[in-house]
């Protein structure tokens, strides 16, 4: 198991993907997640390294900074109702970002594991296509039986 809070959001609309960081930021501040640090630290990391991955058939956008401006650790899933253009991670192109997972880890060598298992997991159209229409209460244990328990030779993420 893991100790990361979730967070699930749907329903909800951006004008373009700074104000979809600046939600992030001002939620995660509000929950006392983060430092205060943190909002202007996420908008930095994404426009120096943006965080727009294309999928098979989406694309998601896993928005992180330095651990630095964590309190404890969580993520967020945001769900929009209109895809979010993102800048990719691999390109100098945009794209139609239909979840944002955000992540804030506490420890540095914790976040390449999650990104690995995340990656790794998001390869799976199934689990992806699930993420984007099960139902908002449903959202958090999918995400959570997918990166956190999944059997014990794959398991690597930790949320520490």
């Amino acid at each position: 198991m893991h100790n990361c809070e979730i967070f699930v959001k749907t329903g909800i609309s951006f004008a373009d993907h700074h104000e979809a960081l600046t939600h992030i930021g001002e939620r995660m501040v509000l929950e006392g997640i983060v430092e205060t640090s943190y909002p202007q630290a996420l908008l930095n990391r994404e426009a120096e390294f943006p965080t727009g991955i294309q999928l098979e058939h989406h694309a998601v956008a896993i928005p992180h900074c330095e651990a630095t401006h964590a309190r404890s650790p969580a993520i967020y899933l945001i769900r929009p109702d209109t895809a979010v253009e993102f800048f990719q991670a691999d390109d100098d192109g945009t794209i139609p970002a239909s979840l944002i997972i955000a992540l804030i880890v506490t420890h540095p060598s914790e976040q390449l594991k999650l990104l690995r298992q995340l990656f790794g997991q998001l390869q799976d159209p199934v689990f992806c296509e699930s993420l984007l229409t099960v139902p908002e209460a449903q959202l958090s244990e999918l995400f959570q039986q997918h990166i956190f328990i999944s059997p014990p030779e794959k398991r690597s993420a930790v949320c520490t």
